[in-house]
Formats: C-alpha cells, sequence, structure tokens
C-alpha cells in the first residue's frame, strides 16, 4: 500500500451559531467565531489516496488527476466564499472545522478513479488541523 497526498488552499469565511439560538447564546457556545458579520480563514487542506501502484502506469493515481479533482468538487465551491450561505454541500450544516472534514469527505469518497480516499486534514490556522479518514 502506498499513500499519495495533494495539498491545496483556499480562502473562506463563516459564522458558527445556531440559528434558534440569540447571539448572545450563540456567542457563549462558540465565543467571537460567531460573530454575526462571519471570520474567515485562509484553510489548507491535504487529501491522501491509498492504494496499490499500477504496474503500467507506476502510479496509483496521477496527481494531475487528483488536482484536478480537488478543484472541481471543492476548491471552486468553496474558495472565497462565505460557507454557511455560498456552498450547497454545507448548507444546513455548522461550518466547524471537523464538520467541514466530513463533507469534504463525502464530496471526494466516490470521484477517485484509482486507489481509496484515506484521510483529509484541513489546517484552519498554523497551529490547528483536524483529521478525518472517513
Amino acid at each position: 500500500m502506498i499513500y499519495i497526498t495533494r495539498r491545496e488552499t483556499f480562502a473562506a469565511s463563516h459564522r458558527l451559531y445556531r440559528p434558534e439560538l440569540s447571539d448572545e447564546e450563540n456567542y457563549k457556545l462558540f465565543g467571537k467565531c460567531s460573530n454575526p458579520n462571519g471570520h474567515g480563514h485562509n484553510y489548507t487542506i491535504e487529501i491522501t489516496v491509498a492504494g496499490e501502484v499500477d504496474p503500467y502506469t507506476g502510479f496509483v493515481l496521477d496527481l494531475k488527476k487528483l488536482k484536478e479533482i480537488i478543484q472541481n468538487e471543492i476548491i471552486i465551491h468553496v474558495d472565497h466564499k462565505n460557507l454557511n450561505v455560498d456552498t450547497q454541500f454545507m448548507k444546513g450544516i455548522i461550518p466547524t472545522s471537523e464538520n467541514i472534514c466530513i463533507a469534504l469527505w463525502k464530496q471526494l469518497e466516490d470521484k477517485i478513479p484509482n486507489g481509496k480516499l484515506f484521510s483529509i486534514k484541513l489546517y484552519e490556522t498554523e497551529n490547528n488541523y483536524f483529521e478525518y479518514r472517513g
């Protein structure tokens, strides 16, 4: 088994809140991340695919193809977007980094033509990252 990873970046805004709660209650629950005007991050994602090397190509999956999949299935939907309102696959989901990882997994899991999606790492800041393995 070999693991290949592609790293991409995107900038997005979001607000952590529960619509049934008041602004004060949301602030208690989510702190400054519940700012009614939202806030943003420069995210980095690492998508890892696991598989066997194809003896004909020498690849698990051509990294150009993985880049194309990530661009088409994720980046065009999230880059410079508000995750609460602009991103269909995040509708109705509190856009915590944990939930973003799960949503990104769902976007990609059946789009990988060779190998198998192994993990998604989402770097929210230089110091915080989240990893999901399905």
